[in-house]
């Protein structure tokens, strides 16, 4: 991975969110910690609401906020960000070299309406976005752990497409894409068996990079081996949310 121009602290500070931590049984900021997704920073008392957060005050806007789960090295972030300032996103990565790659990029380029942090997606959807607040999310080729003793480890799960839900406004849009097509089968069957959602499009392309548009690194060598890319997207409804069976589970 090529190293970027290095940043201070002070200088990336305003292109990322500091999750809060639970210390002493009070909530507080702290360092940006990887959260892995085996085990949740802390056991939150259910009496003990997390702060949430305030969209208009993190970005200074009122514009709508979409959110990229797993943003790698931001690729998809940059390119979205610079065509779409009247957008704000917000980029979860758990891996932090990946998350500061990122994040340097951005600052960089003093893209104000991206911010970044580092954490599992599922707790930050969870404890900190307030419900029907965010306009978007995009799930871009996330992991497939193809072994089965792996596959609990996968991001997209029933409970995290459930935390989705919970986090989108109605009329909002789940987009996800992968080059594993096994992996596309359990994302869609997930979701699709939610009421929550209603599907809009689903393709698998063999366009090549210069046809597919905005990429992430991994679509971006996908693209130039020739390999599929599945891709599909979803509109949030008046739905309940509900938690479905496993597809891979069996």
């Amino acid at each position: 991975m090529r190293k970027p121009r290095r940043l201070g602290p002070d200088e990336l500070a305003p292109f990322e969110w500091q999750m809060p931590l639970l210390r002493a049984g009070k909530w507080g900021a702290g360092p940006i910690t990887a959260v892995g997704t085996d085990a949740e920073p802390v056991q939150v008392p259910a009496t003990l609401q997390p702060p949430q957060i305030n969209w208009q005050k993190l970005f200074g806007n009122a514009h709508p906020v979409e959110v990229e789960v797993g943003m790698g090295k931001g690729l998809f972030l940059l390119n979205t960000a610079l065509v779409h300032p009247e957008i704000n996103y917000f980029g979860i990565e758990i891996i932090r070299k990946y998350q500061l790659y990122a994040t340097t990029r951005f600052a960089l380029r003093e893209l104000r309406n991206v911010k970044t942090v580092c954490a599992d997606a599922g707790w930050i959807f969870r404890q900190f976005v307030p419900a029907g607040s965010v306009a978007g999310v995009h799930v871009y080729f996330p992991d497939p752990w193809w072994k089965a003793r792996h596959k609990k480890r996968r991001v997209f799960s029933p409970r995290f497409a459930a935390d989705t839900a919970k986090v989108l406004a109605e009329g909002g849009h789940l987009r996800i894409a992968t080059d594993v097509g096994e992996y596309f089968e359990v994302m869609t069957a997930i979701v699709r068996a939610m009421p929550a959602f209603r599907e809009q499009h689903s393709e698998m392309s063999t366009a090549t990079v210069e046809e597919a548009g905005f990429q992430t690194n991994f679509e971006r060598k996908a693209r130039q081996k020739g390999t599929p890319v599945w891709r599909a997207v979803f509109e949030r409804t008046a739905g309940p949310i509900t938690e479905v069976s496993d597809p891979a589970a069996s």
